[in-house]
């Protein structure tokens, strides 16, 4: 027989596990193996951003001497300044600028508006459309390589906006490339995002007289400065980072982006990687100024739709 008492202890623990588990609590060994998961993701990431600081900041001949994975020796900054000097990052870093901007610009305005019309408008190739946009991201860009060299090549342009007079070795020619590979994704996040939206707020719009434009500029993209935020952010890195279309379509080394101007370090019969670990640590540098000031609209953007309600 039961003892007297014995049902009231049990029923508040049993109450007490339903009420862990309904807070979502994890088990003591669940949660030590997602922060040893978080740790070892944590150093996978970072031990090679150190080891690249670390080889910066040693001399070429301890190194040889030393070799790369071993203690001692002098350390100081002189690798970066010889590399801000011998690449010739301030004139690089202006050239990615010319390129960069104007590509994210151009994207995430054209996927502004792609997604605007799919996601706003209901007609009967609306899904098609997203799925041709979006089907562009799913091409090999190796494929295209040799058909979108001879049409560059044949594509003339005004001398003021290219030397080359083609679209081929120009400006113009790495941003609409960059516009045609990311337009896709963008108008596919953005248009998900738009459907949120509550559609009252465009009926009241038209009920008030706004045209289309007028919907779309003042009342729609101001509430998309969140996915805004968080593409721009995407979208620069991976423009930024370019080095397959900068050293296809540029054939003018003086034209090529900063990431194509690390190859002004390596000679043909000599490599100094400690130079080039302080060049590629110079280069990360606008992406991570970028990413830690759209920080808190990055990470919002990233958890939009995943609560309801």
């Amino acid at each position: 027989m039961t003892a007297p008492g014995t049902l009231p202890a049990a029923a508040p623990a049993r109450r007490s596990r339903k009420a862990d588990r309904a807070r979502g609590d994890s088990p003591a060994p669940a949660r030590i193996a997602l922060h040893i998961f978080l740790v070892g993701t944590c150093l996978v990431w970072l031990v090679p951003l150190l080891y690249a600081f670390y080889t910066a900041l040693r001399p070429y001949a301890d190194t040889a001497r030393r070799g790369y994975v071993s203690v001692g020796g002098h350390y100081g900054t002189g690798n970066f300044s010889a590399a801000w000097v011998q690449a010739q990052l301030p004139h690089y870093f202006w050239n990615s600028v010319l390129i960069t901007v104007p590509a994210l610009v151009l994207t995430l305005w054209l996927a502004s508006m792609v997604a605007f019309v799919v996601a706003r408008f209901r007609f009967r190739i609306n899904i098609a459309l997203l799925m041709l946009f979006t089907a562009g991201n799913l091409l090999p860009q190796q494929a295209i390589v040799t058909p979108l060299f001879k049409l560059y090549q044949l594509v003339p342009l005004p001398q003021w906006l290219a030397a080359s007079g083609k679209l081929d070795d120009s400006f113009p020619g790495l941003i609409l490339i960059h516009v045609a590979f990311q337009t896709g994704f963008c108008a596919f996040v953005m248009s998900n995002y738009m459907r949120t939206i509550p559609a009252e707020l465009g009926e009241a719009a038209v009920m008030d007289g706004a045209s289309v434009w007028r919907q779309y500029w003042q009342v729609i993209l101001p509430l998309c400065r969140p996915v805004l935020a968080a593409l721009a952010t995407l979208e620069f890195t991976w423009i930024y980072n370019d080095f397959f279309w900068a050293t296809v379509l540029m054939q003018t080394g003086a034209n090529r982006p900063v990431t194509a101007a690390l190859n002004n370090l390596t000679g043909e019969f000599f490599v100094n990687n400690n130079l080039i670990a302080a060049a590629a640590l110079i280069v990360a540098i606008p992406t991570l100024v970028v990413f830690f000031a759209l920080q808190r609209q990055f990470v919002s953007g990233l958890t939009l739709g995943a609560n309801k309600g």
